[in-house]
């Protein structure tokens, strides 16, 4: 953030500062929240203040790795702020140093609205509710006003409205009915749309279409397990619920496999911290792998930096449905409280994350953060023929997984980071909840921009896109990145370099500059990020971590469009920029800017700015690597009434980063060597029904051994 002013101006609300936790990655305690908004009410004396933000404002990178590996000082403890204040257009933002409860950093920052929270989600409705122009509209649909408590509304980011810019803080709700309050209310959509001021509270507008269409009197589809026995339930089966399924329990007896010394991890080789906030939620950093004694650095912070959820439909106002989710609500803000045995399962380690309301005061999400682990299936496996696969080495894995779930009004994305024991690195996005959905006539031929789902139900296309921020530091300072395509071998087939015509290869492109960076997805494409000090003595290649993501499709929305000028980071499937203390968070956090709500997508900031001319040096240099990645979702009738979670991911892998196989000293599952097995001997064995109780056979209780002649 651009230093206006320093200042020296205490607080008188408090003497003493807050504890700091141990590490300086860790974020903000609720008596750091709760000293920060008395700092900052103390510094705007006499202002009638809305707290929007108070987060950590993370150490830059040098500072960090100065304390954290050349025995410097501790970095100081900051908060990072935003609120809001009736006379002004915009926003205050700035900083707090902890330590002495000052206020270093402050401007006004005008033409910019802030991050939308929860709260505003939920007064939406209760405006909405109560003006009379929409109860009007509600009556025109069909809706007798002494039913306006059966109306709702999912409160969505307008976008962009040229029709008021960022002047006012703006929220169009999407209108629903309910015939009771259990039910699900995406199955009687309306045809109106209000506009909401959350500033002053109130409605400033309702787009109303050119046909309009009464609310559907079809029965409401809903999945509750009431709603299940209503629909399925049968004098021998009331509860309409499949009849067929056992429980499944998660056991580990002896406890987990991974330690945690505040919010640092240990397990099967990393080390890593594990960081919360409002807006990306859920952040890794400082990630590193302990090579039989060999501490070696791997990334410095991973997190989803971005997301934006452009829907297709043309007709006017659907063009505004494009939310930038993380930008302008916050996956950490719009975070579930996770519970056991539901959201996770198995022996779990929960984190709980601390936010604001609007008064200053703490907000606390209790088990924001699930930490556990699952088994991962094989991790290796060779069985030699020869004696009838007798000489076998089987080699069972465990993953780690850092997950959380955040809803976006409809939607749900269960987010999962998972560990690997052979280094690698994987992201699974899981979608679920309620597709938005816009009502139909009957007769209405919907053209196709949506599909209907449910007698006169309309759900639009839409994509889900999301911007993968990467801070790399693979064997240590200073990277590179390129692309690696696989392609057939040059020379036709009976030409001498390629006799039989079979000849293929990995054709490896390393970026110079930013210019080369902006790559599109192509067949079998892949990433390298990479060290080029750091060879390989085997392959004599450099140290890296490949990505392999196969989930990219091309953003649809055209040059021009709101949507593409809004998210200038979509169009393109990876983006290397270098490294810069810069922002509000530091070191080029959010490529749709730092204020995204309301933005028109005009003028260069975030990605667009950080891209520039494109002449920026990248090679063997501080960068960031960024990855676009996603889903395009054309609804279907599976997906309603709640959509069965759609699942995507990607992994980074070590490529060259060893010299073998990773995994080789986790111990075995099942082992016998030839001379074992001509010996009679049983060698190792933690798997077959002899030894491994907890597991029998499904359709016997005779034991025996799956893997014994």
């Amino acid at each position: 953030m651009e230093r206006l002013q320093q200042l020296s101006l205490h607080a008188t609300a408090s003497t003493q500062p807050p504890v700091a936790p141990p590490h300086p990655l860790d974020p903000l305690t609720t008596q750091e929240i709760k000293a920060t908004s008395l700092v900052v009410r103390s510094h705007y004396k006499g202002k009638t203040l809305v707290f929007n933000t108070v987060s950590l404002r993370e150490p830059i990178k040098r500072a960090y790795y100065d304390w954290k590996e050349r025995n410097g000082p501790k970095p100081p403890r900051l908060a990072y702020f935003v609120v809001t204040e009736n006379d002004h257009v915009g926003v205050h933002e700035g900083v707090v140093d902890l330590p002495s409860l000052t206020v270093i950093e402050s401007k006004a920052t005008s033409g910019v609205q802030p991050i939308l929270t929860p709260s505003d989600l939920q007064n939406t409705e209760d405006i909405v509710r109560s003006d009379p122009r929409v109860i009007e509209q509600c009556e025109i649909s069909g809706i007798p006003k002494e039913e306006m408590k059966n109306v709702y509304c999912d409160a969505w980011t307008i976008g962009y409205d040229e029709r008021w810019g960022s002047s006012k803080r703006l929220q169009q709700a999407l209108m629903y009915w309910r015939s009771d309050e259990d039910d699900s209310h995406y199955s009687h959509p309306l045809d109106f749309c209000p506009i909401v001021d959350m500033t002053e509270g109130k409605v400033v507008y309702i787009d109303v279409p050119g046909r309009r269409r009464k609310v559907s009197k079809h029965k409401h589809s809903s999945f509750h397990p009431k709603h299940i026995s209503e629909k399925f339930g049968t004098s021998e089966n009331p509860s309409g619920f499949r009849d067929d399924a056992k429980p499944i329990n998660i056991t580990q007896p002896e406890g987990v496999s991974f330690a945690m010394k505040g919010n640092v991890m240990n397990w099967s080789n990393f080390n890593f911290h594990i960081g919360f906030n409002y807006r990306e939620g859920i952040v890794l950093s400082d990630m590193n792998y302990n090579d039989h004694g060999n501490v070696r650095p791997l990334f410095h912070r991973i997190s989803l930096s971005e997301m934006i959820v452009p829907y297709g439909c043309p007709d006017f106002p659907h063009q505004r449905k494009h939310a930038l989710d993380i930008g302008e609500y916050g996956a950490g803000n719009c975070t579930n409280p996770l519970a056991l045995g539901c959201d996770c399962k198995g022996v779990i380690h929960y984190m709980d994350a601390h936010f604001t309301d609007k008064d200053g005061e703490p907000l606390t999400i209790k088990n924001a953060v699930c930490i556990h682990e699952e088994d991962d299936g094989i991790l290796f496996k060779h069985s030699d023929f020869r004696d009838d696969f007798q000489t076998t080495v089987v080699t069972r894995g465990k993953r780690l997984i850092i997950s959380q779930i955040f809803t976006a009004a409809n939607y749900e994305y269960c987010l999962y980071w998972i560990l690997r024991q052979d280094g690698t690195i994987k992201l699974e996005i899981r979608l679920t909840g309620i597709l938005n959905t816009y009502i139909c006539a009957e007769d209405e031929d919907i053209g196709p921009w949506g599909t209907v789902v449910y007698p006169q139900v309309n759900a639009h296309n839409h994509q889900h896109i999301f911007s993968l921020r990467l801070d790399p530091r693979i064997d240590g300072d200073n990277n590179s990145a390129a692309t690696s395509d696989s392609i057939s071998g040059p020379g036709a087939t009976g030409s001498p370099e390629n006799a039989y015509g079979n000849a293929f290869c990995a054709d490896k492109t390393t970026f110079k500059t930013v210019s080369d960076s902006l790559t599109q997805p192509s067949t079998a494409r892949t990433w390298d990020i990479f060290n080029p000090s750091k060879i390989n003595p085997y392959s004599g290649k450099p140290s890296s971590y490949k990505l392999v993501s196969t989930f990219t499709p091309p953003l649809l929305a055209k040059d021009g469009s709101l949507v593409k000028k809004r998210a200038p980071w979509a169009a393109w499937a990876t983006q290397v920029v270098p490294y810069k203390d810069e922002g509000v968070g530091y070191g080029r956090l959010y490529p749709s800017g730092d204020h995204v709500a309301q933005w028109s997508g005009d003028g260069a900031r975030g990605m667009r700015e950080w891209i520039g001319d494109g002449k920026d040096q990248i090679e063997n240099t501080d960068i960031l690597f960024f990855h676009t990645f996603g889903i395009t979702h054309f609804p279907a009738p599976e997906d309603f009434p709640v959509m069965p979670t759609e699942i995507f991911d990607l992994m980074l892998r070590p490529r060259h980063f060893f010299t073998e196989n990773p995994c080789l000293d986790v111990k075995p599952s099942y082992a016998r060597t030839t001379k074992e097995v001509k010996a009679g001997d049983k060698g190792v064995d933690e798997c077959t029904l002899d030894v491994d109780k907890t597991s029998q056979l499904a359709f016997t209780k005779t034991s025996g051994s799956c893997c014994k002649k």
